[in-house]
């Protein structure tokens, strides 16, 4: 789409290109400079937009901006540009970004049973790009993982189709190079020809589909052109059409598009006749004259095109171009790019002005336009026809004789003392480099390396590597400069090619090495020296198998030859990698949009990527420690394994739930955001989905909870079909104990049942909330089953164990590092070691972390440690007392409402922190008694302004400024502490609070003095005795309010070691619950709350010294 005379999309990949290279650069400079165009580049392109008249494809170009604003953001994250990348990060959401690039990677189909092989496959399951597409069906090709489809089932891959027309058209037997599976499917799919018409059908849908698309990025190019060697001829015909109009549009030249037609001239030569490949010539030649004051990409990219077409047109034997119109033109335009100062550009050309050359004009034959002996057009006619026939004896004869006709092979060059000479840098080398380039690359006569390097085209597409690799050191011109840079090209795509068999790629290598090194050989020129070593430079840059062989060959070349040839490496290697790649090719199809609509499946991918960013933006930067952990309950802490690795096998394995237990704080959410985050960077298309529950935040999870938790992610009932049906999930199940539930989730949700969701579950809960015959609650298999067997079947389960010291050290390390402090690592370990019992209680993680939070303002380093105390609740005390005081400072920071500031002013006034606390323990009892402890708050303003949660989550600026500054988050409508402890730790300090208590104390003796009168408690019970009435009945109202009246928490583990702390520091709070006990001996009504004042009691160690328990009608303890 033109925009006002500028094309946006151009823009794009300009900044894509930028990024791009940022990514694969290891220089931080370079990457810098990078950015900096990068965000020149986007910004062009928004001004672009913004001139854009409003079509239906706008919405496109704004979601491509935002997809590179999102990427460039990752990249600058990878760089530690972190203000860069949040300020890209905010652009991308402004522009609405929904989606996420992956990177071009070889793809593989999942199944959902055993994996086949599948042999002899068509070259585009394979490709090499850049004219080394295996097109041989008897090719052996890398297994790939694929399951074929069943009659009349969907398709989840353009590949997949592209695999499964292949061999219904292949006409030669199969038998030798297909698996049993592969042809066992051929096999009865030929039987019914309805299949075989539906498959075409929707291959003819596809090309429809992309004809209808506006935008044509290069996933959906990438999807038809890989589909273009099985099409029929009418719709492969109707797809060149279109990528024709595509790139004869006004304007800028269509960049994706440009790109699909050259790699389907690649693959699909076949299909063109002479007509075609003259028209795409026509059109190709005149973008060129019109692109040449444009950027050398693009030129880079039409004259690779142009070469393409010309290669095809040689292979087919298309005669009679007209010379004045076309053919003498091109000639002279190509000629011109010789004066490029591109390198990569100059061979280009050089390539299609060849190229040209052997095409004939309509002035006379083509062997009279050679206007040589007759034992030239002898041997020009054996070169085209062994070049097509394979024949390599043939084809070596044929060189032979047009050497002798034609002026353009080199003979091999003599060897001299100078050839390195001056070489501090390339740029005063004294074989200046583009210089000796320009007059390698002949632009006016016929040379032998053009036809050389179209045979060893052919081998490579047949993988006959060892061939290619005798025919390269014995071919006559194998010392023209242009054929060995040709050769260097080809060997560094294959050696960049993961698809590839990893012996071919080293011995690609091996053999680049070689040519650098072996003078004698293969000569002395410098430019094909720098050309080696930049393409060594681009496959070290990027993360792949070969990298390390490419280093070892770095270290050889570092102590080859003399010191000026290790001068000129050194020069090389200053240079850096050129910007052009090594090949010009589209990725493999990451998503098969067209596909899907082909099929009117929904869309469910952008909705993916969409919810891994919102996981990983809610994930932030957490601070993270592999956890160990134990086969049981019973097994000793000594006896641990790292947890992650056992889950990722358990994810490999046919077992189908894993369950995690462990002590609040121990770890458990934690790991499940890791594991969580690891598998979405795994994630590829069609790949398991990871999908985090929190079960505390979804209704009746008991039934249909993966729908459920899709739908608030926003995915519709279409989509959660598409998912249910076609992908495979696994489950992160969190808070199995703060949902409180009592049900088999896997049994439940029918998990992995026929026509169910396909998932692995892992599952946490707290230790303490399961009993004996826990196991029943995960177990997925029956319980008839269960009988049967005395291990569990498809389950594991695994215990976190404490912290280790060196783990606790570690995370020391981490903390220090990531955050600003006013300790040093070394005053962390003191305290830890000095201070009585602390390094038990931060053996628990989270305990850790409040523990390196609160530290440095609780205790003075200088100051004798031994005798400092430090408890659980004195943490939790500080750390919720910290949590306010800066949630006060943040407020006071922002701008303020005038009706804000006024209620800002009175909160504070009346002291911000003890407001804020009364907030947190007003919450945690309401959800104990409103929700019995679910920690979840789902607040609708609609629908709850009358409930009690109004007076938490009300629109009022008192309660949204004490949420703000307490310890909660929030989610869509729901609201949370931000870990359970808290929430325990809330209402603890609701049934006893030793600040409350002085307070209230202090405040009765200045009123006594005064002369008023005493206050009450709003939740502790001050003395009991004035609490009777006549008869021995309890008239106390405000006792009566404690919540431990009203509720056991006999068996609510963690809240009762709050509890029993304070029990043990506060000789008040032990009578008020000793009057608890004696006041259930006269009302039934204080039975709950003696039974959990005996646990409390007992708990802490406290003797009852002959005291009559038996009448207090408690329940059991």
């Amino acid at each position: 789409m033109v925009l006002g005379g500028l094309n946006t999309r151009q823009i794009l990949e300009r900044a894509g290109y930028h990024i791009e290279n940022a990514r694969q650069t290891k220089d931080p400079k370079i990457a810098e400079v990078l950015f900096y165009d990068a965000e020149s580049a986007l910004t062009h392109a928004k001004r672009a937009s913004k001139w854009a008249p409003k079509y239906s494809e706008d919405q496109n170009l704004r979601n491509a901006i935002a997809a590179a604003y999102f990427r460039l953001s990752e990249i600058q994250r990878h760089w530690g540009h972190d203000d860069n990348a949040q300020t890209n990060f905010r652009m991308a959401e402004k522009w609405g970004w929904c989606g996420q690039f992956q990177e071009p990677s070889v793809r593989t189909f999942d199944t959902d049973g055993d994996v086949q092989s599948v042999h002899g496959t068509l070259a585009s399951l394979n490709a090499i790009s850049s004219g080394l597409e295996p097109i041989s069906s008897s090719l052996p090709t890398p297994a790939s993982k694929f399951r074929f489809p069943e009659p009349s089932e969907s398709l989840n891959d353009i590949l997949q189709l592209v695999h499964c027309l292949h061999l219904l058209q292949n006409s030669q037997p199969l038998d030798d190079t297909l698996d049993s599976d592969a042809m066992k499917w051929l096999q009865e799919t030929r039987k019914h020809p309805g299949e075989q018409a539906r498959l075409e059908k929707l291959a003819k849908d596809v090309i429809k589909e992309f004809t209808r698309d506006e935008l044509k990025d290069a996933e959906t190019v990438a999807e038809v052109a890989y589909l273009a060697p099985v099409l029929q001829r009418d719709d492969f015909l109707r797809l060149i059409r279109k990528f024709c109009e595509g790139i004869d549009q006004p304007g800028p030249l269509d960049y994706h598009q440009l790109e699909g037609l050259a790699q389907v001239i690649r693959s699909s030569s076949d299909y063109f006749e002479a007509n075609d490949l003259v028209s795409i010539l026509k059109l190709l030649d005149t973008r060129l004259k019109e692109t040449h004051q444009q950027s050398t990409d693009r030129v880079v990219l039409l004259t690779l095109a142009v070469s393409n077409v010309l290669d095809a047109m040689v292979d087919a034997k298309v005669e009679g171009l007209d010379r004045e119109a076309l053919h003498e033109p091109l000639s002279s335009y190509l000629e011109e790019l010789q004066k490029s100062k591109d390198p990569y550009l100059i061979y280009q050309a050089a390539y299609a002005a060849q190229a040209l050359m052997y095409v004939p004009d309509n002035e006379t034959p083509w062997q009279g336009a050679l206007r040589r002996t007759g034992k030239v057009l002898q041997g020009a006619a054996e070169l085209v026809s062994a070049t097509k026939g394979l024949d390599l004896k043939k084809f070596i004869d044929g060189l032979e004789k047009i050497q002798k006709g034609v002026s353009g092979l080199p003979k091999a060059i003599k060897l001299t003392k100078d050839a390195y000479s001056c070489v501090a840098s390339l740029s005063n080398s004294g074989q200046n480099f583009l210089g000796c380039l320009k007059e390698s690359f002949s632009f006016q006569r016929k040379r032998a390396w053009y036809p050389t390097l179209r045979k060893v085209d052919t081998m490579l597409q047949e993988a006959q590597f060892d061939e290619f690799k005798r025919f390269v050191e014995d071919v006559p011109c194998r010392h023209d400069p242009a054929f060995q840079w040709g050769i260097c090209q080809r060997l560094g795509e294959i050696a960049d090619n993961s698809s590839l068999d990893l012996c071919a790629r080293l011995d690609a290598i091996k053999l680049l090495g070689e040519i650098y090194q072996n003078d004698e050989k293969w000569g002395q020129y410098v430019n094909i020296k720098q050309w080696i070593v930049n393409i060594l430079m681009r496959l070290a840059a990027q993360p792949s198998s070969v990298v390390e062989s490419v280093e070892t060959l770095f270290q050889t070349l570092e102590t080859n030859g003399d010191f000026k040839k290790q001068a000129l490496l050194q020069a090389c290697r200053k240079e850096g990698v050129s910007r052009h790649p090594l090949t010009i090719a589209l990725p493999r199809p990451v998503y098969s949009s067209l596909l899907y609509h082909a099929q009117n499946r929904p869309e469910v991918e952008n909705g993916l990527n969409w919810l891994r960013e919102q996981r990983r933006k809610g994930r932030g930067n957490t601070l993270y420690i592999q956890p160990q952990a134990k086969a049981s309950l019973q097994t000793s802490d000594i006896e641990c394994f790292p947890l992650m690795e056992k889950v990722k096998k358990f994810l490999d394995s046919d077992q189908k739930v894993f369950l995690i237990l462990g002590d609040s704080g121990a770890g458990k959410s934690t790991f499940h955001r890791e594991l969580e985050h690891e598998l979405w960077q795994e994630y590829r298309e069609s790949s398991r989905i990871p999908l985090h529950i929190s079960l505390p935040a979804i209704d009746k999870p008991e039934h249909d909870m993966i729908s459920k938790q899709l739908r608030k992610a926003g995915f519709t009932e279409p989509q959660i079909r598409e998912l249910k049906l076609h992908r495979r999930f696994v489950l992160i199940c969190d808070g199995y104990d703060e949902s409180q539930q009592t049900h088999n989730l896997y049994t439940s949700n029918r998990l992995n049942q026929p026509g169910e969701w396909r998932v692995h579950m892992v599952i946490s809960c707290r230790s303490e909330y399961l009993g004996v015959d826990y196991r029943d609650r995960f177990q997925p298999a029956d319980r008839n089953r269960q009988v049967e067997s005395a291990e569990p079947v498809g389950f594991q389960e695994a215990i976190l164990t404490p912290f280790s010291e060196g783990q606790i050290k570690e995370y020391i390390n981490q903390f220090v590092h990531a955050h600003v402090q006013l300790w040093k690592e070394k005053d962390y370990q003191e305290a830890l070691d000095r201070i009585p019992g602390l390094k038990e209680l931060v053996k628990n993680p989270f305990m850790l972390t409040l523990a390196l939070d609160v530290l440095p303002r609780m205790v003075d380093p200088e100051e004798n440690l031994s005798s400092a105390r430090i408890t659980r609740v004195a943490l939790y005390d500080q750390f919720v007392e910290h949590w306010l005081e800066r949630g006060k400072n943040r407020i006071r920071g922002r701008a303020l409402s005038p009706q804000e500031k006024v209620t800002f002013d009175s909160l504070a006034d009346e002291g911000f922190t003890q407001n804020g606390i009364s907030f947190l323990k007003r919450l945690a009892v309401a959800i104990y008694k409103e929700q019995d402890g679910q920690p979840v708050v789902e607040y609708l303003r609609f629908k709850d302004q009358e409930s009690w949660k109004a007076a938490f989550f009300g629109s009022e600026e008192e309660k949204q400024l004490l949420r703000e500054a307490c310890p909660l988050i929030r989610n869509g409508r729901q609201h949370r502490f931000i870990h359970r402890s808290l929430l325990e730790y809330g209402l603890a300090r609701a049934v006893f609070d030793p600040h409350e208590k002085r307070r209230q104390t202090a405040s009765v003796a200045a009123r006594n003095r005064r002369g008023s009168a005493s206050s009450v408690l709003s939740f502790e019970v001050q003395d009991f005795s004035k609490g009777m009435g006549p008869g021995g009945g309890v008239q106390d109202p405000h006792g009566f309010e404690s919540p431990l009246v009203s509720r056991s928490f006999v068996k609510e583990l963690s809240l009762m070691q709050f509890l029993q702390e304070l029990v043990q520091q506060e000789p008040d709070f032990r009578q008020q619950l000793l009057s608890y006990i004696e006041y259930s001996k006269k009302d039934k009504k204080w039975r709950i709350a003696a039974a959990n004042a005996i646990t409390l009691l007992v708990r802490a160690g406290v003797q009852f010294n002959g005291m009559d328990l038996l009448c207090s009608n408690q329940p059991s303890t």
